[in-house]
């Protein structure tokens, strides 16, 4: 099975100032990681293409995204949300981002790869349908998910988001969507804090703070797997969020590597018996640099197994 490694220096160019979490170090810190493991030299690494302002519109509302367009400063930083900006480059960074995805779906269904990893940011999975939301302009996976079910008739995707905070962004677009099994683990409470309980595709997974490797694991297997299984995904995609690592100061579980990889691997096995192994994973949170490369690393190590 062929791997795909994509990202864009576009990415770097979104940086709403030295103290933000959200910043180009954390790229830099998943290359330096995967050079010192080795799998630089051995992976195939592609540069994203843009998203198109109509393939936008397929996850969010036109008149956001056209507001989002329209709002990007000559200079200095907007807000626009709380706790979301938008800087010169920003927007060409988020155009890049959810384009990787966008050319991730193509490259697996067209059979030029199996897996896929986007290291991109802005990440995407708190920006909901019509407003931007916990560092996120546009919702990356949801992009891709919309796409694969309009450019290739998909009628079962499966999305799962380990991001230690909620994916509300994906769940808001998919809400009444039967087509897209979501499943969302995260620590609770912790922001957004407001999450409702789902619905029968709308898989939402609250773990008390401080939640171990194992008890992770346990919850997952219970509540997860059966019905992912019973679901018969054509495709899987990835929100994946690192900073429940234990390393990590904005989030407050208590996990390792090894817990990723783990879970990695189960979605794997999932996407070998009913999808021909295809997957896309995004990279969404996680802010403790080194944790960050190193979690990525066995990350990809368990897509590629």
């Amino acid at each position: 099975m062929s791997f795909v490694f994509i990202s864009d220096p576009h990415c770097n160019l979104h940086d709403v100032g030295d103290e933000h979490p959200e910043s180009p170090a954390r790229l830099h810190a998943i290359n330096d990681r995967l050079i010192a493991s080795g799998l630089d030299f051995v992976i195939d690494k592609q540069q994203a293409i843009k998203a198109t302002k109509e393939q936008l519109y397929l996850a969010h509302d036109k008149t956001y995204v056209d507001k989002v367009f329209t709002t990007v400063p000559q200079r200095g930083c907007v807000e626009i949300n709380t706790d979301t900006f938008l800087m010169p480059q920003s927007l060409d960074a988020a155009l890049y981002a959810a384009g990787a995805n966008i050319m991730a779906v193509d490259l697996v269904m067209q059979g030029d790869a199996d897996q896929v990893f986007c290291a991109v940011r802005p990440p995407g999975h708190h920006a909901e349908y019509a407003q931007a939301m916990g560092f996120c302009i546009f919702n990356n996976i949801a992009v891709a998910g919309a796409y694969a079910m309009a450019q290739y008739g998909l009628e079962r995707i499966a999305i799962i988001d380990f991001d230690v905070h909620h994916g509300n962004g994906t769940e808001n677009i998919f809400f009444d969507d039967e087509r897209v099994l979501f499943c969302s683990s995260f620590a609770s409470p912790c922001f957004p804090y407001d999450v409702g309980p789902g619905n029968a595709h709308i898989l939402n997974l609250p773990l008390p703070l401080g939640t171990y490797g194992d008890e992770f694991m346990q919850a997952i297997s219970e509540q997860w797997l059966a019905k992912l299984d019973a679901f018969a995904p054509q495709l899987i995609l990835i929100s994946a969020g690192f900073d429940g690592h234990y390393e990590d100061i904005m989030g407050q579980f208590n996990l390792v590597e090894t817990d990723y990889h783990w879970l990695t691997v189960a979605l794997k096995k999932l996407a070998v018996k009913h999808c021909g192994g295809k997957m896309i994973s995004t990279l969404e949170g996680g802010y403790a640099l080194s944790a960050l490369g190193r979690s990525v690393t066995v990350h990809i190590k368990g897509l590629m197994d």
